[in-house]
């Protein structure tokens, strides 16, 4: 009887019958799935901007047909030209760095003395019990109802302005300090302990990147809240600024000019958050 030895029995593996099968490598099937999903993100890209562009065309051609009245809504071109006509005229500009200038001051003083209080409120029980009621009752205030106080306090000068900023400005800093500092995990202090971190480092190196997520979102809070205080603090007997081209453009019910306005203003918005967002993105990037 004829024994026959086979590859598996002699010890050495028998060679695939049919064809093999190549196995994706990890980072190729990674790079399919990251393309897959930019497929439908890249098609939806230009659906976003196809509304907002659909709306103009319908504006103009409403404006330029009369169904839709130049007393009440001019047309996007008549829009436009006033807009370069401030530009070119030089207003533009100049109410631009006023009003800029009259942001920053508010919202530096708001966002000092918000750090300042978070970080008091923050790190202190006894602060905590303290201070954080009256803040707490004076958040409960629109601040934007303070205005006639601000105006028998200060007068009708710039100060009024800015420290109406600067009140909008420091609640949303406050709160997500001390929120940030309340949840800062205790391991990490005790690590930094046990690794004899000094106060420098300790607050380098674990606060700061732990407390950096939620402060930045109060100061895009807050930079909304300066630009929509601005608005209404412009209106109070100003000389300059942008709130100053929009009063001035309603007594000679100039409607294109409000509209310029309003448009500068939400743009300085957008671009304000815009800076904010890629600064949290650079100072957050190793957390992502």
């Amino acid at each position: 009887m004829t024994t026959v030895l086979t590859a598996s029995s002699a010890g050495t593996p028998a060679a695939p019958a049919g064809p093999t099968r190549h196995e994706p490598t990890p980072g190729r099937g990674r790079r399919r799935r990251v393309a897959r999903r930019s497929r439908p993100r890249r098609a939806t890209t230009w659906l976003r901007w196809l509304s907002p562009i659909v709306l103009i065309l319908i504006w103009q051609v409403a404006g330029a047909t009369g169904v839709l009245p130049e007393r009440i809504l001019p047309a996007p071109q008549l829009i436009a030209s006033s807009a370069l006509e401030l530009i070119a005229s030089g207003e533009l500009a100049e109410a631009l760095a006023v009003s800029g200038v009259r942001v920053a001051q508010g919202f530096v003083l708001g966002a000092v003395a918000g750090l300042v209080l978070g970080v008091i409120v923050g790190t202190s029980r006894v602060a905590d019990a303290l201070v954080d009621p009256p803040l707490q009752m004076l958040r409960a205030l629109p601040h934007l109802g303070l205005i006639p106080l601000f105006i028998l306090w200060f007068g009708i000068g710039e100060t009024p302005k800015v420290l109406l900023i600067a009140l909008g400005v420091v609640f949303p800093i406050y709160l997500n300090t001390a929120s940030g500092l309340r949840q800062v995990d205790p391991r990490l202090q005790d690590m930094a302990t046990v690794f004899g971190f000094s106060r420098r480092q300790r607050l380098t190196e674990v606060i700061l990147p732990s407390i950096a997520p939620q402060v930045l979102v109060g100061v895009r809070q807050s930079l909304a809240i300066a630009w929509l205080t601005l608005i209404v603090a412009e209106q109070l007997n100003a000389t300059n600024g942008i709130g100053y081209l929009i009063m001035n453009a309603r007594d000679y019910f100039r409607i294109d000019v409000i509209i310029v306005g309003l448009v500068v203003y939400a743009l300085l918005g957008i671009l304000t958050d815009a800076l904010v967002r890629v600064a949290e993105a650079r100072a957050l990037r190793h957390y992502r």
